[in-house]
């Protein structure tokens, strides 16, 4: 059996196949009484399976396939009522199982047979199906209602990294189900109201049809045609809406069950039992209606008697045992610590927050068709792919202060960039000095601080036939924010981010965690060494390179800052690379020998390490150079790098960094080989 049941389940994508083929041919051939006496037999069976299947489901999505298989036991039951009724006309005999439905139900009285029947059919379709067809419908409602909602928590989680992406998937899978589940529902209750129609109108035709072809074919007087058929009709009509009866149950039980860790029975009886109380006074007042002239005394003492009796066991030790299983039954929770004073509370910073304003909110909102809270999921993997930093989650959250369509970065709760959207337009970027002038709000692109302007949704492609580059609102922000990050990600490295990074490295690469920290560097140094690097754009990815490097230069010195410039020479493959063009040609910017040895020169040790103090006349000749050697290269096409001595390479970015902060500063030692350098211009003071 086995072995049979085995083989079945293999083949089970043939089921339902099987099912369509069985209700056509039963349609259409003549079927002998002894086969259909099976087929009446495993629909009863097949519909009480399906009872008491639904209520062991804890989720109703776990009994995913009800809706369609509602609609095939559906057309099977059709199927053996056409079978029957052809039985019924053609031979007055539609085999045992309908004969003695008929028989034991109505009792030789037609006027019986037909209330009772009616009866299962008003129950069937007055009380359950409609009840189950609305509360389908309200579920399906409500459901799609609250997608949007659902969606939103879990893009929230997904930046919070409380969840991977596969459980993020996996999530908005489950909530697509439910709604497609309870979408099938809605629709499939319908299935169930139609089949109680349809098993009124077949009893009529086969009560009026059998007594007709019985007494004008089969020659049949009219009391004996009204006794055969009546009996024919009833037990085929009731042979059908028992099975109905419990699959319109099953649907009832399936669409109002709500999710939970156990089955209805266990859930209803354990429910129940927590109200003692309840059993008592039930109990008490049943047996107080005994006491009333003309009610009979023994039911009312039996039932009322037994219904207290289990109030009070319960009370005792059966409380107290129900609580001891559940206790086995659901896994133990850890207990949860006492909460913390919430002044504590405020002490936190966020160490990234998006602030917006409140006309900016709809960016948020996906059931506006906001995607904020997905694009910026997307920035901190693509932060983490470029840096190899894993930044925290951005904190998004509204402010009354704000104005309506601006928005704010802040940094460890101090703002660091700020920016704002003018609802109904979009940002056209100016592609150069040769293009025309669009119009619009004038502005200046916030991430780049590129001469733009705001105009309307509908001069868009007008725009772009300028050769503008055209932005929504959203893209903005998320593209300011990003460069914000960028510029300011070195503050998010803390040690604690140091530690975990170290111990990611430590499981591929053991040897050079240990042998570096906490020995010859701690943790806080390799820390600041990190933070040198992520200041300039540097990915850190590589991280066992900067930790092999820094490692064997600790015995030298442990300054972060020259470690860094250790750090950086190491990493020369990957620094130049970003700045190559197809002809794996450099194009930079050098510094004159003579400023160079100027710079060397002004270096001055102090205790914070070596300084430059180079005259105030001279720095701003230099800065002045540079601008105009910037904007020719631009001006070429060429994105700009100065190159100048190792030596003088970190004081150099850090003299020119508040005018040029986007400006690389690499020195020869950094490029890669194999590189060819082309110079466009000399910086001279």
């Amino acid at each position: 059996m086995r072995e049979l049941l085995s083989r079945l389940l293999k083949h089970s994508d043939l089921a339902a196949g099987a099912v369509v083929v069985v209700v056509i041919v039963m349609m259409l051939v003549p079927l002998p009484t002894f086969l259909l006496d099976l087929l009446i037999t495993a629909n009863i069976t097949g519909a009480l399976a399906i009872l008491i299947a639904t209520t062991y489901m804890p989720k109703p999505l776990e009994f995913a396939s009800f809706p369609s298989l509602l609609l095939l036991t559906t057309l099977f039951r059709l199927a053996i009522n056409i079978s029957v009724t052809r039985l019924v006309l053609l031979h007055a005999d539609a085999g045992q199982v309908i004969h003695a439905f008929g028989n034991f139900v109505i009792g030789g009285n037609l006027v019986v047979g037909l209330v009772v029947f009616l009866i299962l059919v008003i129950i069937q379709f007055v009380v359950i199906t409609n009840g189950a067809g609305r509360v389908a419908e309200v579920a399906a409602r409500f459901t799609l209602d609250a997608m949007p909602g659902k969606q939103m928590a879990i893009d929230a989680d997904l930046n919070a990294g409380q969840i991977t992406d596969e459980e993020a998937k996996e999530r908005r899978r489950e909530i697509e189900r439910e709604a497609d589940f309870y979408g099938a529902m809605d629709g499939a209750s319908k299935f169930v109201k139609g089949d109680a129609i349809a098993g009124v109108v077949i009893v009529l035709v086969n009560l009026i049809g059998g007594m007709a072809v019985g007494v004008l074919q089969h020659g049949l007087s009219l009391s004996d045609a009204v006794n055969t058929f009546s009996v024919l009709t009833i037990g085929d009509g009731l042979a059908a809406q028992i099975p109905a009866l419990l699959i319109s149950t099953a649907t009832g039980i399936i669409v109002t069950r709500s999710a939970s860790e156990a089955n209805l029975g266990y859930e209803m009886t354990h429910q129940l039992l927590r109200q003692p109380r309840a059993s008592q006074v039930a109990g008490s007042v049943v047996m107080s209606m005994a006491l009333l002239p003309g009610l009979p005394k023994l039911p009312f003492f039996l039932v009322g008697g037994l219904m207290f009796l289990v109030g009070r066991t319960v009370t005792g030790d059966g409380l107290a045992l129900l609580s001891e299983r559940e206790k086995k039954a659901e896994p133990v929770e850890p207990q949860l610590p006492a909460p913390p004073d919430a002044a504590l509370g405020d002490l936190a910073i966020d160490p990234l927050e998006l602030v917006i304003g409140f006309g900016l909110v709809p960016f948020v909102d996906q059931r506006s068709g906001g995607g904020l809270l997905a694009r910026v999921g997307v920035v901190r993997r693509q932060i983490a792919a470029d840096l190899g930093i894993v930044i925290p989650a951005v904190r998004i959250h509204d402010d009354a202060l704000l104005e309506s369509h601006e928005y704010q970065v802040k940094v460890r709760g101090a703002p660091v960039a700020s920016g704002r959207v003018i609802p109904g337009h979009r940002l056209a970027i100016n592609p150069g000095d040769t293009a025309p002038d669009i119009g619009g709000i004038p502005t200046t692109e916030p991430a780049f601080n590129l001469p733009a302007a705001w105009i309307e949704e509908e001069r868009r492609s007008e725009a772009e036939a300028l050769g503008y580059t055209v932005v929504d609102g959203e893209s903005v922000i998320v593209t300011h924010l990003t460069e914000t990050i960028r510029r300011h990600v070195h503050e998010l490295l803390t040690r604690q981010e140091t530690k975990k990074l170290l111990d990611t490295l430590k499981e591929q690469n053991a040897a050079a965690v240990e042998e570096v920290v906490p020995d010859r560097l701690g943790v806080g140094e390799v820390q600041r060494v990190l933070q040198h690097l992520l200041r300039e754009g540097i990915s850190i990815r590589d991280l066992g390179v900067v930790l092999e490097t820094i490692g064997d230069r600790a015995a030298m010195t442990r300054d972060p800052v020259i470690l860094a410039e250790y750090a950086r020479q190491a990493l020369a493959r990957t620094i130049t690379s970003k700045y190559l063009d197809e002809d794996n040609t450099l194009r930079v910017i050098s510094l004159d020998p003579a400023l160079e040895e100027a710079v060397a020169d002004s270096l001055t040790q102090t205790p914070d390490g070596e300084q430059i103090a180079l005259d105030p006349t001279r720095a701003q000749s230099l800065v002045r150079s540079l601008a105009a050697q910037v904007e020719r290269a631009t001006g070429m096409g060429v994105r700009p790098v100065l190159i100048c001595s190792s030596r003088v390479r970190r004081h150099v970015r850090r003299l020119i960094e508040q005018a040029f902060p986007q400006l690389p500063v690499l020195a020869y030692t950094e490029i890669g080989g194999g590189v060819r350098v082309e110079t466009t211009g000399v910086v001279s003071a």
